[in-house]
C-alpha cells in the first residue's frame, strides 16, 4: 500500500485506489463498533498543530485517538516556538522525540511537507491551502454508503475551486467517479492540480470536465457537492465573492431537481445558510451532510491505525 510505504498523508496524491478501498472497508467497521477498538492506540498520542480555527477535523480526531485507547495535545500556532521564529524542521525534530504522528491544520501547503520531510513519525494534513485528504476520504465514504459505489457515479461541484474540490477531484479519479465542475471564471482551481487528476484517473482516461454553468454541471448527478466560497483567509474578500458567485452558484431547490431523482447532496461544512446553499437543500432530504460529518471520525480512525499501529 502506497500510504504504507510513505507513512504520511498530506493529500490524496498518497494514497492509492486499493488504500482507499481498504480504508473505507475499516473505517465500516469501526462505525458499525466503536466499543471493540478502545487499546488499538493504548499508550500513543497524537498532536494536533492548529493555525486555523476548527470544528470537526479537531474534534473527530480527539475523539477517535480517545476510543481508540490514545491520547492527544492540542498545539495552536502561539503554543509552539514556532510563533518566535523556530524552524518547521527544529519542530518536526523535537515534536518525532515526544509523539506517535502529528496532525496539521495550515495555511501553506509548503509547511505540512516540510514537517512530513523532517519528521521521523507520520504527519496527515487537517487542511491545507492546496489540500484536504481527510475530507475526501470521508466524502468517499459517504457516496459508498449511500450509493453502495464508487466507480462509475457522476458528481457535480458547484462553486470555488479550492483545497477541498482539489482532493476530491483527485480522490474521484482514483476511483473512476466522473466529475463535471462549475465555477466563476477566475475561481477554477489550478491546472496543475487538472494535470494531477488527468494522471490519476482511473479507467486511464480524463474523467471531468471543467465549465462555468452550474446548471449542465448537475443535470444527471448522482452527487452535487459544494463548500463555502468565503475559505479561510479569504473573509476580506466577502462582498467581492458574494457578488460573482451569487445567485448563480448557489445551491437550491431548482439547481437540485437538474440531477437525478435520488442525488445526494454534500457539504463538507461549515456552511454558511442561505449563500452557498439554502436551507431548504441543507435540511432537505437529499442532504448527506451530517453522515459526512460523522465519518470524518471514522475514516480517521482508519488513516490512524493504519499509520500509528
Amino acid at each position: 500500500m502506497v500510504l504504507l510505504t510513505k507513512r504520511n498523508l498530506l493529500s490524496m496524491q498518497d494514497v492509492s485506489r486499493d488504500d482507499i478501498y481498504s480504508l473505507i472497508s475499516r473505517a465500516l467497521i469501526f462505525k458499525k463498533n466503536r466499543s471493540r477498538s478502545k487499546t488499538l492506540l493504548k499508550g500513543k498520542t497524537l498532536a494536533l498543530i492548529f493555525q486555523k480555527p476548527s470544528t470537526r477535523t479537531r474534534v473527530s480526531f480527539e475523539i477517535a485517538m480517545m476510543q481508540l485507547g490514545g491520547n492527544t495535545i492540542y498545539l495552536n500556532s502561539n503554543d509552539l516556538q514556532l510563533s518566535r521564529g523556530e524552524s518547521i524542521q527544529d519542530t518536526a525534530k523535537t515534536l518525532s522525540l515526544y509523539v506517535d504522528c502529528v496532525v496539521a491544520r495550515v495555511f501553506s501547503h509548503s509547511d505540512v511537507e516540510n514537517l512530513a520531510r523532517h519528521s521521523k513519525i507520520p504527519v496527515i494534513n487537517g487542511l491545507s491551502d492546496l489540500y484536504h485528504p481527510c475530507q475526501a476520504m470521508a466524502d468517499l465514504m459517504t457516496i459508498n454508503e449511500h450509493k453502495g459505489r464508487l466507480d462509475g457515479l457522476r458528481l457535480a461541484w458547484v462553486g470555488d475551486g479550492n483545497n477541498v474540490f482539489n482532493d476530491l477531484l483527485i480522490a474521484c479519479m482514483k476511483t473512476g467517479i466522473f466529475v463535471t465542475a462549475a465555477f466563476p471564471k477566475g475561481y477554477e482551481p489550478p491546472s496543475f492540480i487538472l494535470e494531477l487528476a488527468e494522471s490519476a484517473s482511473f479507467p486511464k482516461k480524463p474523467a471531468f470536465k471543467i465549465m462555468n454553468e452550474p446548471s449542465k454541471a448537475v443535470k444527471n448527478a448522482d452527487i452535487i457537492a459544494t463548500d463555502t466560497f468565503i475559505s479561510i483567509g479569504s473573509e476580506a474578500e466577502r462582498n467581492i465573492r458574494k457578488k460573482i458567485f451569487l445567485p448563480k452558484f448557489q445551491i437550491n431547490s431548482a439547481l437540485i431537481r437538474q440531477a437525478k431523482p435520488d442525488s445526494i447532496f454534500m457539504h463538507c461544512l461549515p456552511a454558511k445558510r442561505g449563500e452557498e446553499v439554502t436551507d431548504e437543500v441543507l435540511d432537505g432530504k437529499s442532504s448527506v451532510v451530517w453522515d459526512e460529518a460523522e465519518n470524518r471520525l471514522h475514516i480517521q480512525k482508519a488513516i490512524l491505525e493504519t499509520l500509528v499501529v
